[in-house]
């Protein structure tokens, strides 16, 4: 943190709180944050913070994409699906042409173009070389054919990363990334928003591409057979960000419930006051503070070109993890209140459970760490 990164956060929970807070009711009622926040993020200079100015964004770092995160995990916020937006936008930045970066990065940093990511298929999860949508060049055009399901921001998106098979027959090698924008697009279609566990405010839904046809212009990168290796290369900002939101909601949750105990009454003094709840909350504060640290080690990391892929693993496997028990413990400590979606421990124990699996399943992190050890 500096001077400047604090005047930052403190006008990012400005809008939060006067922008957010106030819907997130209704957002989870109607399944989704709508496009109206997403312009007013961009106008305020809050998405894509860090992309470089020449590109339309805000040419910070990391650590301005970090607070954002940071002040809307803290309150539970999980609906407004910034993370995948500037995923979606550092593969433009890191694998597309000249033309793509400017085409695309500006009106996503204004807020104009909302991205997702359409990777995931009812039949390939964490296994991404068993992608089935195919893309068939036909001229100067692709036809894209096939589905995609759990796409995070995927009703409300009007720029997609499509992930596709180009030529089956060579696995791996066989894997492009389109971008598509999807207004007005012949043969697309948004199926159900999903009707989750949690994260009720998050549009996540499955998507249909029919006979789609998109330029040869919208091949990230410009070449067939890369998307792959520039989905692999992008994955530690991906699982840093998983990890980032964990902590954050560690943070919200003991906050919360060092409040709730305080206030609460049971035979005759405040829940506070019990042993069981001091010890407990010491606990959390603990596992909160070890996370933390671990967190903003990776941070710096990331900020160095350091960050590698099994340590961002790592981070995302045992955060995750760590957020849903200390989440447990706080729904504990608030007893009968802790069962219901009016409190805010509730909310965020019921989102914390996806975490352990987007991003690739924390059995899969495991995996990458354990190879990293060979």
């Amino acid at each position: 943190m500096d001077e400047d990164l604090t005047m930052f956060r403190d006008a990012v929970s400005r809008f939060v709180e006067a922008e957010m807070v106030p819907q997130d009711e209704q957002w989870r009622h109607q399944k989704h944050v709508g496009h109206e926040i997403w312009r007013k993020a961009g106008a305020q200079g809050l998405l894509c913070t860090d992309i470089p100015a020449e590109y339309g964004g805000a040419g910070g770092d990391f650590r301005h994409e970090a607070v954002v995160y940071e002040e809307t995990q803290r309150r539970g916020l999980s609906g407004f699906g910034q993370g995948v937006h500037s995923i979606c936008a550092h593969y433009i930045l890191n694998h597309g042409t000249e033309e793509q970066k400017q085409r695309f990065l500006p009106r996503m940093a204004r807020g104009e173009l909302v991205g997702a990511i359409a990777m995931t298929e009812p039949g390939a999860g964490s296994d991404l070389q068993g992608i089935r949508t195919k893309a068939v060049k036909d001229g100067d055009d692709y036809i894209i054919n096939g589905s995609k399901i759990f796409i995070t921001n995927g009703y409300l998106a009007e720029i997609m990363i499509v992930v596709t098979k180009t030529d089956p027959s060579q696995g791996a090698r066989g894997t492009s990334i389109f971008l598509v924008e999807t207004p007005g697009l012949k043969g697309y279609r948004v199926g159900r928003i999903l009707d989750k566990m949690g994260m009720k405010a998050q549009d996540t839904s499955e998507l249909f591409f029919e006979d789609v046809r998109v330029s040869a212009d919208n091949l990230l990168g410009g070449r067939e057979g890369q998307g792959f290796y520039q989905l692999m290369s992008d994955l530690p900002y991906e699982r840093l960000i998983v990890a980032l939101g964990g902590v954050a909601a560690m943070e919200g949750g003991l906050e919360a419930t060092k409040q709730y105990v305080r206030e609460r009454k049971a035979f005759g003094k405040s829940i506070a006051e019990f042993q069981n709840t001091k010890f407990k909350l010491a606990e959390i504060a603990t596992h909160t503070r070890v996370a933390r640290v671990f967190i903003d080690r990776c941070i710096q990391d990331h900020l160095e070109g350091k960050l590698d892929t099994a340590t961002a693993s790592m981070a995302k496997y045992w955060v995750t993890d760590t957020q849903q028990q200390m989440l447990d413990e706080c729904v504990q400590l608030h007893g009968g209140y802790g069962y219901m979606n009016e409190y805010l421990v509730t909310r965020m124990f019921a989102d914390s459970r996806v975490q352990r699996i987007y991003g690739g399943t924390n059995e899969i992190m495991k995996e990458v760490i354990a190879r990293s050890l060979s």
